[in-house]
């Protein structure tokens, strides 16, 4: 197989003819290596940051793409609500993303660890794990967030499987059994209209003092949903399947799913490094062209708005890419 394409990185540009796909790669891997200079970084190779980096590719724009390869979706047996692409492993959808974005020569990808970035007076400086150091005109934050874990037992290995956040996602899969509600106050009660399309034996686990008002209360009891106040201890599973809920108490409950509504924080301290304002909820604030309140600074995905999906971590990455090669063209034109 041959080709015929320019292939940009920075200020150098290698013309090929009869190279084959493979040597094509290496060449890429080779300029990325000698090349520290970009016009857009952009951290984290996931869903978000790959529909960015396409955008950017079909605009000839010379992109490093730096990931460590850990999606905080990683034990999630499968994805949904992702049109064309409904029941795929999360790695499934990734790995065929990543080989579509490969086929764009001025995009490179880096496995690495990104650790801390600045500005400088020429746009962006951004350092790694092993000690690379690379800069940008723009930078585009697709770092998802990491999920804080409560204290207990089970909860962490049932995580993404069958503890679950979103009805949308997961919510299919688990119709029609037995399901807990791990939340309380407004969160609980935003979530079990939800939940409670999707099954009529849904109980609420306030893990402590429930705090409804005497109005939610009632409406709760009217679609006959118990609210059990005890602290949770133990989640028994087996293989992330739950089981049983433990309280601390010593009773038990039988549960074949739940949903939990649980704290983040943003999976990277850069946002703080670039001084990137956060919303109350602690996502990165943006507009709707995903520009954070930082010029320069873009970020898409579940970083930047409490929307978790894939089909919306793409669709945020595919508006970044294209407002920051506006940027990039408006400031060359």
């Amino acid at each position: 197989m041959t080709r015929r394409e320019v292939i940009k990185q920075g200020s150098l540009a290698v013309l090929s003819t009869t190279l084959p796909n493979s040597l094509i790669g290496f060449t890429k891997f080779n300029v990325m290596e000698k090349n520290k200079n970009f016009e857009v970084i952009i951290i984290g190779g996931s869903y978000a940051g790959l529909s960015a980096a396409m955008a950017l590719g079909r605009s000839l724009r010379n992109v490093l793409i730096i990931d460590s390869g850990k999606p905080c979706n990683i034990q999630t047996p499968h994805s949904h609500n992702f049109l064309t692409q409904d029941g795929k492993t999360p790695k499934e959808i990734s790995t065929i993303a990543k080989q579509q974005v490969e086929q764009y020569n001025t995009v490179s990808f880096l496995n690495d660890l990104a650790i801390n970035g600045r500005k400088t007076p020429l746009g962006f400086e951004i350092k790694t794990e092993n000690k690379k150091v690379f800069t940008a005109k723009k930078i585009i934050l697709a770092t998802g967030v990491q999920d804080k874990m409560p204290n207990i037992k089970g909860f962490s290995e049932c995580w993404g499987i069958s503890v679950i956040h979103c009805p949308y996602c997961h919510g299919y899969e688990h119709k029609a059994v037995k399901t807990a509600l791990i939340a309380n106050g407004e969160r609980a009660f935003h979530m079990a209209p939800l939940i409670n399309n999707l099954t009529e034996d849904l109980t609420i686990l306030t893990n402590g003092s429930m705090d409804f008002e005497e109005s939610q209360i009632k409406k709760l009891k009217a679609h006959n949903i118990e609210a059990i106040e005890k602290e949770i201890l133990e989640l028994e599973h087996h293989n992330g399947y739950i089981e049983k809920i433990v309280f601390k108490d010593g009773s038990k409950e039988n549960f074949l799913a739940a949903y939990a509504a649980i704290p983040f924080e943003q999976h990277t301290s850069i946002p703080f490094d670039l001084e990137c304002e956060l919303t109350e909820q602690g996502h990165i604030k943006v507009d709707f062209f995903q520009q954070t309140t930082v010029d320069g600074v873009f970020a898409c995905g579940d970083n930047s708005s409490p929307m978790r999906s894939v089909a919306y971590a793409v669709a945020t990455g595919n508006i970044a890419g294209a407002m920051v090669n506006k940027e990039l063209s408006s400031e060359q034109f």
